[in-house]
């Protein structure tokens, strides 16, 4: 494999179905995606893969029971004081794009205290998608644009495609290569809508659950076996 995207975005779909077929609450499922988190994490570390951006929550998710947002609110917090070892072991800075604010205290408090002892980290870095939604995104990317039209810093007539990427969410980081999808369903879900414009879409049927170590190489060596053009042709 000669050919490894510098940046992977994952859909983690399927949990649920995972938990229901086999006769479980939701949670569990949830609680065995976290751990493909750990395994897929740590993979793609030894593969030199550098960005890992998961969608972990949506902005659509909020609509969910209120008991299941409370358990995965609590299994975020879990999980990150849990795996801060294996962060720092690899080297791997925590980031997180979305409407942070939207989350519980606690877990934001759990968020920062993570973020900012590997801020220092700049070998690979894990970014997770909280209460994210592509829309939202590029909505708020405009209304900044604006309001620096508005204030008279900004000619409308200077502003570009590179002008509405750094306002959004991170734009120091590159847009990903690789967008997987777990589960088989085939549509992005309001992810990453502006930074996948390009990026090469790899659906599984496989549930989040049960994507591991050999998943993602699959995923790998598929991406590397396609010949990306960006609208050109063959050789140009």
């Amino acid at each position: 494999m000669n050919k490894i995207p510098e940046h992977v975005a994952i859909i983690m779909d399927g949990n649920g179905r995972w938990a229901k077929s086999r006769g479980w609450p939701r949670i569990k499922g949830h609680e065995a995606g976290a751990e493909s988190i750990k395994v897929v994490l740590r993979e793609a570390r030894k593969l030199g893969i550098k960005y890992l951006t998961l969608y972990a929550f949506s902005v659509e998710n909020w609509n969910r029971p209120s008991l299941e947002i409370k358990a995965l609110m609590q299994l975020l917090a879990t999980f990150l004081k849990k795996e801060e070892k294996e962060l720092h072991d690899n080297q791997t800075r925590l980031r997180v794009i979305g409407r942070v604010s939207d989350l519980p205290k606690n877990v934001q408090k759990e968020l920062k205290r993570v973020m900012e002892a590997t801020s220092h980290y700049t070998e690979a870095q894990l970014v997770l998608s909280l209460s994210y939604g592509g829309r939202t995104e590029i909505a708020n990317a405009a209304r900044q644009i604006a309001e620096k039209v508005k204030a008279g810093e900004l000619d409308p007539a200077d502003i570009t495609e590179d002008t509405v990427a750094s306002h959004l969410y991170a734009p120091d980081i590159p847009d990903p290569e690789l967008l997987i999808r777990t589960s088989g369903e085939m549509r992005v879900s309001n992810f990453l809508l502006w930074q996948i414009s390009y990026s090469e879409i790899y659906v599984t049927d496989v549930l989040w659950p049960d994507f591991r170590e050999a998943e993602l190489n699959e995923a790998i060596d598929n991406y590397a076996s396609r010949n990306r053009r960006f609208g050109g042709v063959d050789g140009k």
